[in-house]
């Protein structure tokens, strides 16, 4: 018999009735999932409606990243629309399967979501994106190995990264750049002979999160938006070692203008 234990499309269903039970909605009309960098810039950004542990609905667990912020909160944008900021997520080096990685996008998704920002902090290969710079992301290379997908499940990913809602965003800050993003499994960072094969590959930054989301978003009809932070220039092209501390100074740094962008964005989308 298949139950929520053994199939992640029914504990995603079973996080998303607990999510609506418990915060007294019928639904959600989109999602964020905020990444290294990004949870300081959520608050503000909407009329807040709840909020709970993000471990405290069914199959998620306390983020382990430091940067991250480990909770689900529940927000009404100018527009009326009922969003979820999910403030922190599942890495694949984690070790816990790649479902435990798209719980989050399958939860949003059963909840009613039709849109997801997805955000998360990366490294820049080009020397003048400097720390701090928010990238719109166009496309992706998923050098992980893996997929949240199963079987004869065929996707079409010609548009991965919605170019309707890239526009959207454009309009909100016209500065924005757009780039090629690179996913590594992690925990560690990339060699510099690494970030050099990524460039060559077409990317224009490197990280550790995101592409198996956007490939699970996808499958469950949900319209993406990719921004990546530039937090810290990659290995070999920054003349210092690389720390996590850097990405998360980088954010807080960056925290008036994300929030500004998510404001404005939330209320368009």
């Amino acid at each position: 018999m298949v139950t929520a234990q053994t199939d992640p499309r029914a504990l995603a269903a079973e996080a998303a009735a607990t999510l609506t039970h418990r915060f007294g909605i019928s639904s959600i009309d989109l999602a964020l999932v905020l990444g290294s960098g990004w949870s300081g810039a959520s608050a503000g950004v909407g009329e807040q409606l709840g909020e709970c542990p993000l471990e405290e609905l069914p199959g998620f667990a306390k983020p382990v990243v430091a940067g991250h912020g480990g909770a689900l909160k529940l927000i009404r944008t100018g527009t009326g629309k009922v969003a979820a900021l999910f403030t922190g997520r599942t890495h694949f080096y984690e070790g816990r399967g790649v479902a435990a990685v798209v719980h989050g996008v399958r939860t949003a998704a059963a909840a009613g979501a039709s849109a997801i920002v997805l955000t998360n902090g990366c490294g820049g290969l080009h020397a003048d994106w400097a720390p701090g710079t928010p990238v719109l992301i166009r496309d992706h290379i998923n050098l992980t190995g893996a997929t949240p997908l199963e079987g004869a499940t065929f996707i079409d990913l010609t548009e991965a990264y919605s170019a309707r809602l890239r526009a959207l965003a454009h309009e909100v800050d016209p500065t924005l750049l757009e780039g090629v993003y690179v996913q590594f499994r992690g925990p560690q960072y990339e060699t510099p002979a690494e970030v050099r094969m990524a460039k060559v590959l077409g990317g224009d930054l490197v990280g550790m999160s995101t592409t198996l989301e956007t490939i699970a978003a996808r499958e469950a009809g949900l319209e993406v938006l990719g921004i990546s932070l530039v937090t810290n220039p990659g290995a070999g092209i920054s003349p210092t070692p690389l720390e996590h501390a850097e990405v998360i100074a980088a954010g807080k740094a960056a925290e008036p203008r994300l929030r500004a962008l998510l404001a404005v964005l939330l209320d368009r989308l």
